[in-house]
């Protein structure tokens, strides 16, 4: 049945010969765990737990979800072939759910190099100095996304009070306090920017020619200036929202507050931080435990 199968694959359906191997290789690991399972087991009289249970082992042996899943897909189109064949009467893998891939941790920049970055690098006097700092600290102090920096308008920022409207998905606007550092170099950026620019946008942070900021802009700035104080071969805005909430969580923020702040609508996405933060306690722990 194996055979008629890959002969369908490669001829009927044009597979390439690295699809047909793999499928070919799945099934017959399957065939060989059924058999060795269960005495006189067939491909027409498996069921369903007798294909969750050689996921299991697979997953055991250390498979990831993405393999095991692959494996799966080759069963499922192995039955559906056969019972179009009528080979079997049934497809047990019909209702087989595969593992859920498991979502990698956010990456975030620790403490110590973020204040590498703000307090001991040296920082140049000129517009676009100025603005890629009050960038990186506006990422960080604030926990925006590329798309929301990108989107400020003087309008939103009100100094005084220590405050960001913020406009995030789906135009959903959220205030976001902030702390004197960040007020300060504000402050420092958009006297020099009203200085220095001839405006054509009424976007908070320019480039040269006056026009709002291009994301691609804002990119290359935070990409080059982590690069200085950090190994992560990611480095993108994000990964300073990241690190923000990462922070806030470290210093015992609570969960809600550090949802509301990112702008997530649920406690679900927020709550992947906290895999992060004991991720990085775990290594604390090891680090510094003697028996650790």
């Amino acid at each position: 049945m194996i055979d008629q199968f890959l002969s369908y694959l490669r001829y009927e359906r044009n597979r390439s010969e690295l699809t047909i191997e793999r499928y070919g290789k799945s099934l017959r690991l399957f065939q060989a765990f059924y058999e060795e399972q269960c005495e006189g087991q067939t491909w027409e009289t498996v069921d369903a737990d007798i294909i969750r249970a050689w996921m299991e082992s697979l997953m055991d042996k250390g498979y990831k979800a993405t393999a095991v899943n692959a494996d799966l897909a080759a069963i499922r189109s192995f039955y559906k072939f056969a019972l179009a064949r009528k080979l079997v009467e049934k497809d047990p893998a019909y209702c087989v759910q595969g593992p859920k891939k498991q979502k990698p941790l956010p990456q975030f920049v620790k403490e110590s190099e973020m204040d590498k970055l703000l307090d001991e690098t040296e920082w140049g006097e000129e517009y676009e100095d100025v603005r890629a700092r009050t960038i990186i600290i506006l990422l960080y102090e604030a926990g925006l996304r590329r798309s929301e920096l990108t989107g400020l308008n003087d309008q939103d920022v009100d100094l005084e009070a220590c405050q960001l409207k913020v406009t995030g998905k789906r135009n959903k606007q959220r205030i976001i306090p902030f702390g004197e550092e960040l007020r300060d170099q504000l402050q420092k950026y958009m006297t020099l920017r009203d200085e220095t620019v001839e405006r054509n946008s009424e976007a908070l942070f320019l480039s040269k020619r006056g026009k709002r900021i291009a994301a691609g802009e804002v990119y290359l700035i935070v990409r080059d200036k982590l690069g200085e104080v950090t190994a992560l071969k990611k480095r993108s805005p994000h990964v300073l929202r990241h690190s923000f909430a990462t922070a806030l969580l470290n210093h015992d923020a609570g969960l809600e507050s550090v949802r509301q702040l990112l702008g997530h609508e649920s406690l679900e996405t927020t709550e992947i931080y906290t895999h992060t933060t004991f991720d990085q306690l775990k290594r604390v722990y090891k680090e510094a435990h003697p028996r650790g």
